[in-house]
């Protein structure tokens, strides 16, 4: 019986022990694209986004009207109208101007979110939502 050392690396075989098949098993490789390394899309074979379409869309469902799922995949200019013009909305909401900015905004950011969830909203990259 062999007796092995206590600092044993399991990609090396013990002393006096021949490895299998004449070479180390080194596990299983799994290649990963660099052109797409979060994966590519199933049916066009294009590259996945690194941003989650999950969290983009309950950040535009919850805080939409601040442009929050916007800014997160980097869409910032959407974002930014998003912003103004709720800021717009609350500023002018004394005069009821402001209430109508308001509504039109979070029907904005309701659409915006479910057009996040179902996935055809890309990132500033022009790459799918993960």
């Amino acid at each position: 019986m062999v007796q092995l050392p206590q600092h044993y690396d399991y990609g090396q075989a013990a002393p006096g022990v021949p490895y299998p098949n004449g070479y180390p098993y080194t596990g299983p490789s799994y290649a990963v694209d660099p052109s797409a390394p979060y994966g590519r899309d199933p049916a066009t074979g294009r590259p996945l986004s690194d941003k989650s379409a999950a969290a983009a869309g309950c950040l535009q469902l919850f805080v939409g009207m601040f442009g929050a799922g916007r800014f997160y995949i980097g869409s910032t200019t959407i974002g930014g109208i998003q912003l103004g013009l709720t800021v717009f909305g609350f500023a002018t909401s004394i005069i009821l101007i402001g209430v109508f900015v308001l509504l039109g905004m979070m029907m904005w950011s309701w659409i915006d979110a479910i057009m996040m969830f179902s996935g055809s909203v890309a990132d500033s990259h022009g790459r799918k939502l993960r």
